[in-house]
């Protein structure tokens, strides 16, 4: 496929280029640049008045609790989402699982139309859990990455004592990765060191929750005497979820550690908890990537994460934020957190991708695409979605 007469934000500092052809095969970015030579047999696409922008990577979702839309808004982060005792468990556990698996569905759906390409999922429910989202999402051509749990979760005094995992639980962890695509831990605060030391053994991706409340970072030193980020760090993560109270000490140990930090600041706001706070992050040299967070707090929409994060962030910080950095959040860093080939347009990189509608009502006239993108931009401006180099939604 040739994409002709196209503006595109290219490669990894998303450099604005305001006419290039850029050819497709075998589902990646194969050559980019002015008047490319094509055969009668390419597919050829006039792309005149578009923006091609990378696909967006949404690093962390829980779409599990679609179901559980606006549940109880005024309770505590506690009592809604806590791994066991919170309203969310317990919906997950008592709701037919067809009625689940229908409402998972729709929400990566709406990520499609949204313009999300690719989607890191944290999913509660063990191997059931994570054949339910697979079958949920069987028949759409969204990237996933599944990241099971086990049902497991220790109480302080466990903790205190070091226990560790029991036998019957490395078996089922072992039966767990060898159907999704890694681990993604509820908190150090329902693990020993001695667990998360053993999770940090596995050889697919692990993730973990942390810092996310005042609550959990007090009851972590509380129990241990330990920061919660660096018990965390015990399961080596490839990333963290959250940190929104993290020092500066732990954020200099993570950067060290894993290869970065996954923030949801709706999420964060919608359940009265505070803002992450990226300059922190930025000053400890962290790479920081965008998330949505569980369904049943936001929609899993980039474009609304993206202008929340940049105004809020500016409106604390009283200074100017280049709005490139908040794009570069929501595709080339969940790459480059992932360690995978996405979120970039640059040859040999998958050809997922976003053409947006330089005309559209909202966008005319685009003097600063970064910025256009990051707070102007919706579904409505987007023209088509590409994945692995085909048309899934819209056209041209």
């Amino acid at each position: 496929m040739l994409i002709k007469n196209i503006s595109v934000l290219l490669g990894k500092e998303l450099d604005y280029v305001s006419k290039t052809s850029i050819k497709i095969h075998d589902q990646k970015f194969k050559q980019i640049q002015p008047n490319i030579q094509t055969t009668e047999k390419d597919e050829s696409l006039d792309c005149e008045g578009l923006l091609l922008i990378p696909g967006f990577v949404n690093c962390h979702t829980h779409v599990g609790d679609s179901i559980a839309k606006d549940v109880i808004l005024n309770s505590s982060a506690e009592k809604r989402i806590h791994p066991v005792s919170g309203i969310k468990s317990k919906i997950l556990k008592n709701t037919n699982k067809n009625h689940l698996a229908n409402f998972m569905k729709n929400s990566c759906q709406s990520m499609l139309n949204n313009g999300i390409t690719t989607f890191v999922d944290f999913r509660e429910g063990g191997i059931d859990g994570v054949i339910l989202l697979k079958q949920a999402i069987s028949k759409l051509p969204l990237r996933s990455i599944i990241l099971g749990r086990l049902e497991f979760y220790q109480k302080p005094l466990e903790i205190k004592k070091n226990i560790p995992l029991p036998k019957h639980k490395m078996d089922e962890l072992a039966e767990l990765l060898t159907n999704c695509d890694g681990i993604g831990v509820s908190g150090a605060n329902e693990n020993s060191s001695p667990v998360l030391k053993y999770y940090s053994k596995t050889d697919k991706i692990r993730a973990i929750h942390s810092s996310e409340t005042i609550q959990s970072v007090s009851l972590s030193k509380k129990i241990t005497g330990k920061s919660e980020t660096i018990r965390a760090l015990n399961m080596k993560p490839h990333f963290l979820v959250h940190m929104t109270y993290a020092s500066s000490k732990d954020l200099i140990t993570a950067r060290k550690i894993s290869n970065g930090i996954v923030i949801c600041p709706r999420a964060n706001a919608s359940l009265a908890e505070g803002i992450p706070d990226i300059e922190l992050m930025k000053k400890a040299g962290c790479t920081i990537a965008l998330g949505t967070d569980n369904v049943m707090i936001n929609s899993p929409d980039m474009f609304r994460e993206m202008d929340y994060l940049w105004k809020v962030t500016m409106g604390i910080h009283k200074k100017r934020i280049n709005p490139k950095e908040i794009l570069k959040m929501a595709t080339v860093n969940g790459g480059k957190i992932l360690n995978k080939d996405i979120g970039v347009i640059e040859n040999d990189k998958f050809a997922d991708c976003i053409f947006v509608d330089k005309h559209a009502l909202d966008l005319e006239p685009m003097h600063n695409p970064h910025a256009s993108i990051v707070h102007r931009a919706s579904e409505s401006a987007i023209r088509a979605v590409m994945i692995g180099g085909k048309i899934i939604h819209g056209k041209i």
